[in-house]
């Protein structure tokens, strides 16, 4: 089949059923209410995008503490559950598929946010480098985060399970944990963030063992054919790295092996889109081409794609569906135009953050 066939062909990501190939990707957009309680505006915009096979939603912080950025939405409280449950329902009603993103930033977060417990949590305490915006909205400088306890580790834990309980509750056909972009999961797994000399720290093992427990954690709630993972090799967004990529990568992925995911969900490194610009580096390795093969489960591609670029990559095998951002920001039937081979709306970069619904909800659909 060529390349747009397979894009328009149906295919299950374990127990979630795909009517096509065609992710929507998760995209923070800072619209929340007060409580990190998801925008009214929200049912619209998602079920709005229905038609992709599935929509994973914008990272969805488990905890206060997880929080990064000022209004992203939670699903540790019942107002937020009940809000995210509106919205599942509507995507259901448009015969979509919706998975929550879990989240939880790490030291990529100002004390503001969280006030009453303080400083930011990380595997060490090593300020990143750079400016986040705080509850004010205006840039300040990272702090030093706090390093982990155990204990701090373990109620973490629990908080993702109970983040997925919520996810259940609200009816969504799964969760994708992320661990990838320089939060907190990915800052355990890299050398650069994680210092630690305990047994989540030091050895790939040792440094793998968060993200596990997390995984182990979240299947108590859902079966591990509903969970996704995202991972983000080489990449470099919130000032991350590891001094041997392939080696723990091809660690992580083997792990991720004997989980029977429902899927895994790779960024490439070439677009640094998260970083909020369009620049894109073509020099940067094509990690579905270096672990495709390593990961023998049903594997999403994300990190810049246009159609073509997408057809081209499931053609190859190398991956089995692929996801979109930016353009389903701006093409809220992205899906339908490619299939129909219609034009494509221009997103207003200006609109991607904060505000109602101009450029949330107001894009045209053909």
């Amino acid at each position: 089949m060529s390349g747009k066939e397979i894009m328009f062909t149906p295919i299950n990501l374990g127990a979630i059923e795909l009517s096509n190939r065609v992710v929507m990707a998760p995209l923070t957009r800072m619209r929340a209410v007060e409580g990190d309680v998801p925008n009214p505006l929200a049912k619209t915009y998602y079920s709005q995008r229905a038609g992709a096979g599935l929509i994973i939603t914008e990272a969805t912080q488990i905890s206060i503490l997880g929080k990064g950025y000022p209004a992203t939405p939670g699903i540790y409280s019942a107002e937020q559950t009940t809000a995210w449950k509106e919205i599942v329902e509507a995507v259901h009603a448009k015969g979509g598929k919706i998975v929550a993103q879990l989240w939880h930033v790490g030291r990529i977060s100002h004390s503001s946010l969280h006030a009453e417990q303080g400083l930011p949590e990380a595997p060490s305490a090593l300020a990143p480098t750079g400016q986040t915006y705080g509850a004010d909205w205006k840039l300040h400088d990272y702090e030093t985060p706090v390093a982990m306890t155990v204990a701090d580790i373990a109620r973490l834990v629990k908080e993702f399970a109970l983040a997925a309980h919520n996810a259940m509750t609200a009816g969504f056909d799964g969760v994708e944990i992320h661990s990838a972009n320089g939060y907190l999961l990915d800052q355990f797994l890299q050398d650069k963030t994680n210092h630690r000399t305990d047994q989540y720290g030091g050895s790939v093992e040792n440094r793998l063992r968060l993200l596990c427990e997390v995984i182990e954690s979240v299947t108590t709630v859902f079966a591990s054919n509903r969970i996704g993972v995202r991972l983000s090799p080489y990449g470099s967004f919130n000032d991350i790295s590891d001094s041997d990529p392939m080696t723990l990568f091809n660690a992580v992925i083997e792990k991720m092996n004997g989980y029977q995911l429902a899927y895994l969900h790779m960024i490439e490194p070439r677009s640094t889109s998260a970083g909020g610009n369009d620049d894109s580096n073509a020099a940067a390795p094509i990690t579905s081409e270096i672990f495709r093969a390593a990961y023998q489960g049903k594997l999403i591609s994300a990190g810049g794609y246009d159609q073509a670029m997408g057809e081209v990559a499931l053609e190859a095998g190398l991956a089995d569906a692929v996801a979109y951002g930016r353009l389903y920001i701006s093409n809220p039937d992205l899906a339908e135009r490619f299939q129909a081979g219609a034009a494509l709306n221009a997103y207003d970069r200006a609109t991607f953050y904060g505000g109602a619904e101009v450029g949330y909800t107001d894009y045209p659909a053909l």
